[in-house]
């Protein structure tokens, strides 16, 4: 159903060091689907305050949050959901008459893929120690992980999140060959990075699950290469699509069907 926009238009929007379109096409997609008069914008601030200022002041419903503003956001929302309270962590502002409050769906969109893909409680090495960095790791600790490797360069940040959640920290992977590589890093993105492996080649090709959070592109070098070896899989855009369809409740107050939610995700994808 076509809506053509006029003032009543809701206006959301993402906040990201670099922006992608998976998540402007899977809203939007929705939003003509559904007839909701909502338009979705992507955007990469110079000034964080201002932007989410802005979002207050011009009221813009809801507002998705990417890497590298995950924790720096928390300052200037008014009140945490449980799920961002619980992590120190944020991914979503819903903005009501003014009042913005913040939640973490990456964390649901993580506990439900580990569960849907069967993946054991195996030991892990998790690469990055960001806002997104936290939900994965309390995601894991949560679904029963006890013995996971944070591998982060970042030793305050890193030794930080290994200790909220239990595990260990190294600065690099070294000899490690876990069965489970977690890639939470720019490191694969479409960019400056776009060629470079997350982890090691020979570390991939000992591992069973290959998890990469990166969405842009879906089948970055790590997954490329795991693939080639047969390994089990979970992209970015997995993750993206259920934390988006997260968002979309959140923002419209409308739960899609699943038929129409696959749609939105295979569209987003360019499927």
């Amino acid at each position: 159903m076509s809506v053509t926009a006029s003032k009543e238009t809701l206006l959301c929007m993402s906040l990201a060091g670099r922006p992608g379109n998976f998540g402007v096409r899977f809203h939007n997609h929705l939003y003509q689907q559904l007839g909701l008069n909502f338009y979705y914008k992507a955007f990469s601030p110079t000034d964080l305050p201002a932007a989410i200022g802005g979002m207050r002041s011009l009221g813009i419903r809801g507002c998705g949050v990417s890497m590298p503003f995950k924790e720096a956001s928390i300052a200037l929302v008014d009140e945490l959901d449980a799920s961002a309270a619980a992590i120190d962590s944020i991914n979503t502002i819903v903005n009501t008459d003014g009042h913005l409050k913040a939640y973490n769906t990456d964390y649901i969109a993580v506990a439900q893929l580990i569960e849907t893909h069967n993946v054991p409680r195996t030991r892990f090495a998790l690469r990055g120690s960001g806002g997104m960095a936290k939900a994965v790791a309390c995601a894991m600790r949560d679904a029963g992980f006890s013995d996971g490797l944070i591998v982060a360069r970042n030793e305050q940040a890193g030794r930080a999140l290994a200790q909220t959640c239990g595990f260990e920290w190294q600065a690099d992977l070294g000899s490690e060959r876990p069965p489970l590589l977690v890639n939470v890093t720019p490191l694969g993105m479409a960019g400056d990075q776009a060629d470079t492996l997350a982890f090691e080649a020979a570390a991939i090709e000992a591992a069973d699950t290959a998890f990469d959070v990166v969405a842009t592109p879906a089948r970055t070098p790590f997954i490329r290469h795991a693939e080639r070896y047969g390994k089990r899989l979970i992209t970015g855009d997995q993750v993206a699509a259920i934390q988006a369809l997260e968002q979309f409740i959140l923002y419209t107050g409308v739960t899609p069907t699943q038929e129409q939610y696959q749609a939105a995700a295979a569209f987003a994808r360019g499927v």
